[in-house]
């Protein structure tokens, strides 16, 4: 029960990482809000939770949509301590030019302006609170690109850097920001990672670039979330924590 009493707001909570985050923070008694574009999606999340949970339909790429997401999770629970931003999005694996403007844009509003309206919605509940917890999932490809994946590298270098200075700006209103960055994993956008199906001979392709030998998962994940976010980690801001099996050394 090592966040017994807190109030957790996730994105991208349908599934997948953002789905892995949300019951082990369940589990360990936080009240916990499950926000996905796939309303349906985040419903049955909330619903196999149960009463610790609500489902919010929201697009984090729309700032009044998740001002009033944070509003309903402040209502329903009576405050937020941690907002974790894991709601995600690249193009397929391929060459750059293949990527149109839309493409891109899609890319950077759902990965970092994401970012920017969440904490215009949740920083002054913060600074009211006097202090709070936001976790943002990065990638590794934020450190270690691979190739064909550029603009969405790029978007997750954004994140990196967004979240050192989100945290030394709001670490005197006792605001702790932390991101987390994972190897490739096994995720629905598994194969636009990969550019390829995800056959035995694809995947181990590249499974040879990570040395412990195997994707993450929404459990490695959700476990690095839930350190950052507990109180044993009251000294960590700042930090990208990467979640790779060795992938970046």
């Amino acid at each position: 029960m090592r966040l017994q009493g807190k109030t957790a707001l996730v994105t991208g909570a349908a599934s997948g990482f953002g789905r892995g985050i949300a019951e082990t923070f369940a589990r360990e008694g936080a009240r916990v809000a499950v926000l996905d574009i796939n309303a349906e999606g985040a419903a049955g999340v909330a619903a196999a939770i149960g009463p610790a949970a609500i489902a919010i339909p929201c697009d984090v790429t729309d700032g009044a949509q998740i001002a009033v997401a944070v509003s309903q999770t402040v209502a329903a629970f009576g405050g937020l301590d941690i907002v974790v931003n894991n709601a995600g999005w690249t193009t397929p694996n391929g060459p750059l030019l293949n990527t149109d403007e839309a493409a891109f844009r899609r890319i950077y509003d759902v990965n970092v302006t994401s970012i920017f309206h969440m904490c215009h919605a949740v920083v002054p509940v913060w600074r009211r609170q006097g202090h709070g917890v936001m976790i943002n999932v990065s990638s590794t490809a934020g450190a270690r690109p691979r190739p064909g994946l550029t603009w969405y590298n790029s978007s997750k270098g954004a994140v990196n850097t967004m979240t050192r200075s989100l945290a030394v700006e709001l670490a005197p209103d006792g605001i702790r920001v932390n991101a987390i960055a994972p190897v490739m994993g096994e995720t629905g956008l598994l194969e636009h990672f990969m550019g390829c199906k995800d056959t035995p001979e694809n995947r181990a392709r590249f499974l040879a670039t990570i040395p412990l030998g195997r994707l993450s998962r929404p459990r490695d994940i959700a476990n690095a979330a839930l350190y950052l976010a507990s109180d044993e980690a009251d000294m960590l801001t700042g930090v990208i924590l990467d979640v790779d099996g060795g992938r970046t050394v």
